[in-house]
């Protein structure tokens, strides 16, 4: 089961800290990425709607934890919508009194589409902000919905969004 639960793909693509499938969304998807499409990707689409990239690290390789707090930098992506989602490290959304788990793209402004920040903080904070209320470790998965046909063919070259920590504790 733990094989299963550790990713999406028998090959993995990296940009960075994200990662993502060659076979995922594909009708040469092996065994291995089917059953974790199946316990982790309910309602997952074919890879000509919707890529998938996870990261569990930060810019620096540190394995990414809720007690700190992290700045994700990004700019626009070669596809229609995208949004990132935060999950605890067995696929589940973390709970949190604000009922916030992700921020789209239609949060940002139209201004601040070339060069946004999202916070990523056990606490609540201002502006774009994802919630991981200490969580002990979390990762994060960015959705791309009708991507165009190069990060389709090389994702491992599309310029995924940096996730630097800024600190760590109280």
């Amino acid at each position: 089961m733990q094989a299963v639960r550790q990713g999406f793909s028998d090959g993995t693509l990296a940009s960075g800290p994200w990662e993502t499938g060659k076979d995922f969304g594909s009708a040469d998807a092996s065994a291995l990425v089917r059953a974790r499409v199946a316990l982790r990707g309910l309602l997952a689409l074919p890879r000509s709607e919707a890529m998938y990239f996870t990261a569990r690290t930060d810019q620096t390789g540190a394995a990414l934890d809720g007690t700190c707090r992290y700045e994700i930098r990004g700019g626009r992506f070669d596809a229609r919508w995208w949004s990132i989602t935060l999950y605890d490290r067995e696929g589940w959304l973390v709970a949190n009194p604000w009922h916030r788990h992700s921020v789209g793209s239609a949060a940002v402004p139209p201004e601040s589409a070339d060069a946004w920040t999202i916070s990523v903080a056990p606490a609540e904070h201002p502006g774009l902000w994802i919630p991981s209320t200490g969580a002990p470790q979390f990762e994060l998965t960015m959705r791309l919905y009708h991507p165009g046909s190069a990060l389709r063919e090389t994702p491992q070259e599309a310029a995924m969004p940096e996730i630097h920590r800024i600190a760590c504790g109280a």
